[in-house]
Parts: structure tokens; C-alpha cells; sequence
């Protein structure tokens, strides 16, 4: 036996509670007529009383409480093998977690922005896989494909630049990392939702681009910040903030490289957005991208189906709740 909602029977815990109610409300008459009166005026006045009755009808109400608890727990029992098909889209997001995206010409700062936005996309995805990929100097898979949304929330929140030591922007290794972690498969049900300010410093980016075409999958890219550019804040416990600096020790401004972003969309038909104060962009990459792709079945299998059986205890239930209704405890003079 299963039950669809387990935590509903912690009601049960009413019926113990209820049962010691009536019997302390019984005890209670009891003894209040006895203080009322002595025990032959007592027994005259209660003569019409069926103990027996009455205790039935207490059980019944009982009864009628454990039978609505249960039905409420949605027990089921006996089940049927069913064939399951899943259709959705696969999308990996690559999130850029290099230095340059804790700057904070954005609140808090790029990085935190990206990741309520790609919260934000879990809510639209219905049944559809999504990964996670953190990038840098390198690139890795954070969190393979996958429906298990909580989990693939918790690979987002650990997602910082403490995560890859290599400093850097290395776009063409995420996208090629990507590639390798699809499925095989047609194209036309992937996607890559890449997340940067753009500034590639390491691989030939574009040539990745041409290899994610010919894949047949489609880049929707995102741009953070802005074209002006604003310095890299570093804080570490214990000491003031500084700003990240060059091997001369000159500061480093970020700045936004809307071209090679908006390339990368080019090349594999999707759409380039660059982010702005309020809208981030998500919504439009998921309304005018990723929700128009073609969903396919991308898993089918066997599962089993439990029969609901609530109607039992509920029929239970109402049956001694009218049992209860009709029975007098009281005798016809």
C-alpha cells in the first residue's frame, strides 16, 4: 500500500486525541449530575439513557474521524503497468563564472543576476531537460541533463569563480563541452543558453560556433553588462575590497563584447539579448527561442500505476457517520 499525500496522516493524530475528548466529556456529565443530585434521583433522571448506545455512537464518530483521515492520505493499492512518454527540449546553460562577472555594474553583480534569471527559466521548462555548465579558463559540466529541477538548483547556487582556479573566458571550450555532453541525436530539440559578458580570451570561439551549426543545435546568447565597462571588485574575508589587476598591475575594466555574441547567435540561428536594468532577457529567449523548438519523446518506459483507493475509507467514513445520526441513545418511555 501507498499513500499520495503521507503527510497527511499526522491527522490520525486527531483520533486518539478526540477519543480521550469524549471520554473526559462523558466523565465530566458524570460527575456533574452527581453533584447535582443523589444517586436514587440520579438514576431516576437518567433512566431513559442507553449507556450501550451512547458508547456506540461514540465509537462510530471515531471511526468516522480515522476513516476521513485515511481517505484524506489518498491510500492507494494494486497498480497497472503503463507506458510513460516524456517530450521536451534539451538545454544546457553555460554560465560564465569568471572574475570579470562579479563586477557590478549590475546588483548585486553579473553573476548573481544570471542566476535568478536562469531560475527564472526553470519555471517555463515543463518536462524539458536542462544542464549546467560553468566556464572560465575551462569548462565543466556542473549538472548533467536532466528533469530533477532541485538538483540542478543546487549545481546553479554553488556556481562561483572559487569553482574553477583557471582565470579567463573560454567560450569555445564551453560550447565544445556542450556538444560532447548531448545526447546524439537531431538538433532541432537542443539548445544552448550561454550566459557572459563575452569577452572570449582563450579559443577560437567562432570556429566552435561553426561546429554547434553544423550539430544542428542553436545558441541563445546573453549579454551582461555594459559596453562602457566597469572595474572587477575582489573581497576577501578580512581585508578591504580591491580590484583585480593585470600582470603590469594595472586595473581591468570589463567590458560587454556584444559582437562575438551576437555571431555565435548568427551562426546557429538563435537569438542574441543583451541584458538590461528589469529585464534580463530570459523571458525573451524562452518565448521567441527555446518554447518554439520541436519537442520529441526522449524517454519512454515502463511505469507503474497505483489505483486509487480513497473511496473506501471515505464510504466508511459517511456509513458510520450516518449509523451514528440514526442511532438514539435514549429509550421511548
Amino acid at each position: 500500500m501507498q499513500f499520495g499525500q503521507p503527510t497527511l496522516l499526522w491527522w490520525l493524530v486527531a483520533v486518539p486525541v478526540l477519543t480521550l475528548l469524549l471520554a473526559w466529556a462523558h466523565r465530566a456529565r458524570r460527575r456533574a449530575l452527581a453533584e447535582f443530585a443523589a444517586a436514587p434521583l440520579a438514576e431516576r433522571l437518567t433512566r431513559n439513557v442507553r449507556p450501550v448506545a451512547r458508547r456506540w455512537k461514540l465509537v462510530l464518530l471515531v471511526a468516522c474521524v480515522l476513516c476521513a483521515g485515511l481517505a484524506l492520505a489518498q491510500p492507494r493499492w494494486g497498480f497497472e503497468w503503463r507506458q510513460v512518454k516524456r517530450n521536451g527540449v534539451d538545454v544546457f546553460v553555460l554560465l560564465d563564472v569568471s572574475k570579470s562577472m562579479l563586477t557590478e555594474d549590475v546588483r548585486p553583480n553579473r553573476l548573481g543576476q544570471a542566476k535568478f534569471a536562469v531560475e527564472d527559466l526553470l519555471t517555463k521548462l515543463q518536462g524539458d531537460r536542462v544542464g549546467l555548465i560553468a566556464f572560465a579558463g575551462t569548462a565543466f559540466v556542473q549538472c548533467p541533463l536532466t528533469v530533477d529541477y532541485e538538483a540542478f538548483r543546487l549545481a546553479l547556487r554553488e556556481a562561483d569563480p572559487r569553482i574553477i582556479p583557471r582565470g579567463g573566458t573560454a567560450i569555445a571550450a564551453a560550447l565544445r563541452t556542450a556538444l560532447k555532453a548531448f545526447e546524439a541525436g537531431e538538433g532541432h530539440d537542443r539548445a544552448l543558453v550561454i550566459i557572459t559578458d563575452g569577452e572570449a580570451t582563450e579559443g577560437e570561439t567562432l570556429a566552435a560556433a561553426d561546429e554547434v551549426a553544423k550539430a544542428g543545435v542553436r545558441i541563445y546568447a546573453i549579454g551582461v553588462g555594459s559596453v562602457e565597462g566597469e572595474l572587477i571588485p575582489l573581497r576577501e574575508d578580512g581585508k578591504g575590497m580591491e580590484f583585480l589587476k593585470d600582470r603590469d598591475g594595472k586595473v581591468v575594466k570589463s567590458r560587454l563584447d556584444e559582437e562575438t555574441l551576437q555571431q555565435l547567435a548568427l551562426k546557429t540561428q538563435g537569438i542574441y539579448v543583451r541584458s538590461a536594468a528589469g529585464d534580463f532577457g530570459m523571458e525573451t529567449v524562452y518565448e521567441k527561442g527555446i518554447g518554439q523548438l520541436q519537442r520529441k519523446a526522449y524517454e519512454e518506459r515502463l511505469q507503474k500505476k497505483y489505483f486509487e483507493r480513497f473511496q473506501w475509507p471515505l464510504g466508511i467514513g459517511l456509513v458510520c457517520l450516518v449509523l451514528e445520526m440514526f442511532i438514539s441513545d435514549r429509550r421511548r418511555l
